[in-house]
């Protein structure tokens, strides 16, 4: 996926990505001069991040739904 693609796809700005991908705080590759990013990555590092930010909610949801 391109940088646009991915802002798109999270509904962010692309400069927000770009930021973050020269930080390392999103899975991405620079190929020249272009940022690249594999959707499949992209998809596990949101999980990740929610479960991170929000993980005493998911697991009072979950004991609460067991």
């Amino acid at each position: 996926m391109t940088l646009e693609e991915v802002a798109k796809y999270l509904r962010l700005k692309p400069q927000t990505i770009y930021a973050w991908a020269q930080k390392k705080k999103i899975p991405a590759a620079k190929l020249g001069k272009e940022w690249r990013f594999r959707k499949s990555l992209i998809d596990e590092w949101f999980v990740q991040h929610i479960d991170r930010k929000f993980g005493d909610v998911i697991k009072a949801w979950r004991e609460k739904n067991a």
